[in-house]
């Protein structure tokens, strides 16, 4: 998924609703962003934020749908780069296809993760099919590439088969990482865990956690009361280290999604859909792009198949632009 917007910028606010959360909680509210321009489809972005900025490596997230696309063209995002992260894929509803310059083509369904590494440079589009159901709903969300890895050559993985734990009026599917005995078969580039964990009306659930992660809720389609925070369906709910277990029930059926990993330590410089650590960089990655998608470079090579031009890079902004930590002091 790109981020359109003509003037990215870091945005992010950080609200107790109730008055007396707990300390290390930070209730993260999102806003709205159009998809692929003002009558486009609106998404929900709870992350990057104002203050803080990660959830372990996970440094963005888009929450969309359920959006009705009889009448709509629903998500039709051209082809755009991508540097230093991996973008994660997951859907609820509906289809969407990927294409990037590696070759890949693969239809993205409900309860399948794709996973695409950008490394050093990688372009994709992502669009819903003529044929897609009539409702679109999922997230997608990218993963921080720690310095080793984030000039590696890209790479693009889809999983069909996802490890998935049953419990009394629960599911829980395990995205990445580790969860309670069970692991992805996702190749990530840090200690970090996501799952979806799906709700039976009355349904309670208890999780264990990684003490040495910080961790995150992400409701889909209920809001969820925890540790004194009203969690909308697309807010993001900041869960601190230190926690061995998580409990979670709701009235009504509920589907969200958990996500975890040890604190990120390099500060990242995010703009666009480009993921830097310097203004220099940045500067360096657009111009290679704005090359590249008319096809006289070899940084990002065309996405073979897709039927649309290649999106514009906006303009950058006039002052130098500095990385930040993954949680303003």
């Amino acid at each position: 998924m790109s981020n359109q917007e003509r003037h990215p910028s870091e945005q992010r606010v950080c609200t107790a609703q109730h008055p007396a959360p707990c300390p290390d909680t930070e209730l993260l509210l999102p806003r709205e962003v159009p998809l692929g321009g003002p009558r486009a489809m609106p998404v929900l972005r709870s992350l990057p934020g104002k203050n803080r900025r990660m959830i372990g490596a996970w440094c963005f997230a888009d929450v969309y749908g359920p959006t009705d696309l009889t009448h709509q063209a629903g998500m039709q995002v051209p082809p755009h780069p991508h540097i230093g992260l991996q973008t994660v894929s997951w859907l609820v509803e509906g289809r969407v296809r990927h294409r990037d310059s590696l070759g890949s083509d693969q239809l993205v369904q409900p309860g399948q993760l794709s996973i695409m590494t950008a490394g050093h440079g990688i372009a994709h589009s992502e669009r819903t099919p003529p044929d897609a159901p009539p409702l679109l709903h999922g997230a997608q969300l990218w993963i921080a590439l720690p310095e080793p890895d984030r000039h590696g050559p890209p790479a693009f993985a889809h999983h069909a088969d996802l490890p998935v734990l049953t419990r009394p009026g629960a599911r829980v599917t395990v995205i990445a990482g580790d969860l309670d005995g069970r692991s992805s078969p996702a190749r990530v580039h840090t200690p970090l865990m996501g799952a979806e964990v799906t709700l039976a009306p009355g349904a309670r659930l208890v999780l264990p956690l990684n003490p040495g992660f910080e961790h995150g809720v992400l409701p889909l389609d209920t809001p969820l009361d925890l540790f004194g925070h009203r969690v909308e369906p697309g807010a993001l709910l900041y869960l601190g280290p230190g926690r061995n277990e998580l409990a979670l029930a709701s009235p009504h059926s509920a589907r969200l999604l958990l996500i975890g990993g040890t604190p990120f330590t390099e500060d990242l410089l995010m703009w666009w859909n480009l993921v830097g650590r310097d203004h220099d960089e940045i500067v360096r990655a657009r111009a290679d792009w704005e090359r590249d998608r008319t096809g006289h470079g070899t940084r990002f090579t065309p996405v073979t198949g897709d039927p649309g031009p290649a999106l514009p890079a906006p303009d950058l902004p006039t002052a130098r632009m500095r990385p930040r930590p993954p949680r303003r002091p």
